[in-house]
């Protein structure tokens, strides 16, 4: 695989026949940069459609008592909701980049969002259980088409200053549809506009999604190398059944009970993994395009990044689940007193990530330490907090400790996905966008997993203000644990960074 200082690339618009956006002159035969309202514009739909692909990861979880009252639906059905979009989004998020390298990223782009747009059309319509989480996958399925081709797009767009702050906005973005989805989710079924309940908190995709899609085929620019990969169907099926092996269970392993079958799934996807890796291979040693080019591995920037994701998302997701079962089942709070609590986080995440483009001039990649040291100081924090106040915890002194975590966050988030995809080819940016974002959702999921078998495993049957304290606190040292991994991997991040950009 050629590196990118030796890729040659002559990708263009593909309405416009301009080079992309803040790409360097070439002389005088080179084409111009795009306008600055039009970047201006291309990023602004870039990041509606990240905020509507993270929401609705969140958005469906506070209405899934009104589904079940609608609907008639089983509790198993109902988790499926969420649970079905966030399975079939992470089976297919490394498909999606791949086919973006092949067709260009601005028609993934708009396909991915059109079928998205209609299936939350489709949602907000369903009959009943069973079509409800058939086009929750759907939604799932649309948003791992569309959801790599932002990060290409910022990737192979921008240079310098501008990608650091197209990666500001990206990460703020993820960080407000992560918090607010919640709330808007209690919001829109409280207000049962026109008396649809819970259907609205889908609907209300679709001005959003018709307008990103007006707006993209105005402005995105479609980039596609000289060298066109092919899909590896193969690479696609061995990839596509691992991490069903693996997802599945851990989704749902939880509210099953942990049976037998979600062990023997997960010993199983290993060999399926093993399979995929030689595969990936002997394709590329006998010339062929693999899913994954296997050279990227060996990017040492790549290669500590989505480690770095693995154990950051893991921690994460992990506080996001157990602080949220700890505010409502432990201290009582309501659903929308739980959300709020986690504004000082988001306000401090934001503010932070807004503010990062002034910072990192003058930090540089050191910004990666300062940000994820900050955030296991956060963690560290909380589980002090957390024992001092005993069973006179309450949400509001959990605040500073939050807060600081949120900061961390603000400073870390961004830089390392730049930082991750360092002497990425351009050809290769859809596939590694979709590895790395693979990744960060495998986090998600045995964050969620870990920290809840320690919480629920510690708590029992015991449904005392102790016991869920106790339970609390326990489950903070695994934070604590997983937030001190992820800053192990910035040394080595750092460094390969610093080399690959020298």
């Amino acid at each position: 695989m050629q590196d990118d200082k030796s890729v040659s690339l002559t990708e263009r618009d593909e309405t416009t026949d301009t080079a992309p956006a803040g790409a360097p002159a070439t002389g005088d035969d080179g084409p111009p940069p795009l306008p600055p309202a039009r970047v201006k514009a291309m990023v602004l739909v870039a990041m509606a459609a990240t905020f509507m692909a993270m929401m609705d990861s969140y958005i469906v979880n506070v209405a899934i008592p009104s589904i079940r009252s609608d609907l008639g639906a089983s509790v198993s059905a109902a988790e499926m909701t969420v649970g079905g979009y966030i399975l079939v989004y992470g089976l297919f998020l490394v498909t999606g980049g791949r086919l973006g390298d092949i067709l260009g990223y601005k028609r993934m782009f708009l396909a991915g969002l059109g079928l998205f747009t209609v299936a939350s059309l489709l949602c907000g319509v369903a009959p009943g259980p069973e079509a409800l989480i058939v086009f929750r996958c759907v939604q799932g399925l649309s948003a791992a088409l569309f959801f790599p081709q932002i990060l290409s797009i910022i990737q192979t767009s921008f240079e310098g200053a501008q990608r650091d702050k197209a990666l500001a906005l990206f990460g703020v973005t993820i960080g407000l549809a992560a918090i607010t989805g919640q709330l808007i989710g209690g919001v829109l079924v409280h207000l049962d506009l026109f008396g649809w309940g819970w259907r609205p908190i889908f609907l209300v995709n679709l001005p959003l999604g018709l307008a990103a899609i007006a707006g993209a085929a105005l402005t995105m620019p479609g980039f596609r190398g000289t060298q066109r990969p092919r899909l590896d169907l193969p690479g696609v099926a061995l990839l596509t059944l691992a991490l069903l092996l693996l997802s599945f269970p851990l989704a749902e392993g939880r509210t099953a009970g942990w049976p037998v079958w979600c062990f023997v799934m997960m010993v199983l996807s290993v060999p399926c993994f093993v399979a995929f890796g030689w595969w990936q291979r002997q394709l590329a040693a006998a010339g062929g395009q693999p899913l994954v080019n296997p050279p990227l591995l060996r990017l040492g920037a790549y290669r500590s990044g989505n480690a770095l994701f693995l154990a950051f998302f893991a921690c994460n997701a992990g506080l996001f689940f157990v602080l949220a079962v700890q505010l409502q089942s432990g201290l009582g709070y309501s659903a929308l007193e739980s959300g709020l609590l986690f504004a000082p986080l988001g306000i401090a995440f934001t503010g932070t990530s807004l503010a990062l483009p002034k910072i990192m001039p003058r930090l540089g990649l050191h910004v990666l330490t300062a940000g994820y040291g900050l955030n296991a100081l956060g963690y560290l924090l909380l589980l002090i907090t957390a024992l001092a106040a005993g069973d006179s915890l309450s949400g509001p002194v959990l605040i500073p400790a939050l807060v600081v975590i949120g900061v961390g966050q603000g400073l870390g988030v961004s830089p390392l996905l730049g930082a991750a995809l360092t002497g990425v080819p351009p050809r290769e940016a859809g596939s590694a966008a979709g590895v790395l974002e693979t990744v960060g959702q495998l986090g998600m999921s045995v964050g969620i997993t870990l920290v809840g078998l320690v919480y629920f495993s510690t708590l029992g049957d015991a449904g005392s203000r102790h016991a869920y304290t106790h339970a609390f606190t326990v489950t903070l040292i695994l934070n604590l644990v997983l937030s001190l991994i992820a800053l192990a991997f910035v040394p080595p991040l750092r460094r390969a960074a610093a080399a690959a950009t020298a």
